[in-house]
């Protein structure tokens, strides 16, 4: 299994990213992904997840309105959008695959600063 993610950086306050996690390894269709971060001195947080078929999405109360989790399942990839991305934002961004099996990524750094 592997869940190879891309798309972080350093970024201005107010901008956008788009992080992308490719999967191979496991039936991805039929995977809850979630995408999760982790600011340094805190706890990992779920930032959003969506369900298989891609209707069912949740994202935490402080991305709500800015963050769009989705998925291409043809390309077995999951996306998250970030816009008006603020400096709490800031974190090493993990992506998991839930089959029931729990799979991660390696993460990748998004830097919000002026």
């Amino acid at each position: 299994v592997q869940l190879v993610e891309s798309g972080g950086g350093l970024v201005q306050p107010g901008e956008s990213l788009r992080l992308s996690c490719v999967a191979s390894g496991f039936t991805f269709s039929s995977a809850v992904m979630r995408w999760y971060r982790q600011a340094p001195g805190k706890e990992r947080e779920l930032v959003a997840r969506i369900i298989g078929g891609g209707g069912t999405t949740n994202y935490a109360d402080s991305v709500k309105g800015r963050f769009t989790i989705s998925r291409d399942n043809a390309k077995s990839t999951v996306y998250l959008q970030m816009n008006s991305l603020k400096p709490e934002d800031t974190a090493v961004y993990y992506c998991n695959a839930f089959t029931p099996f729990d799979y991660w990524g390696q993460g990748t750094q998004v830097t919000v600063s002026s």
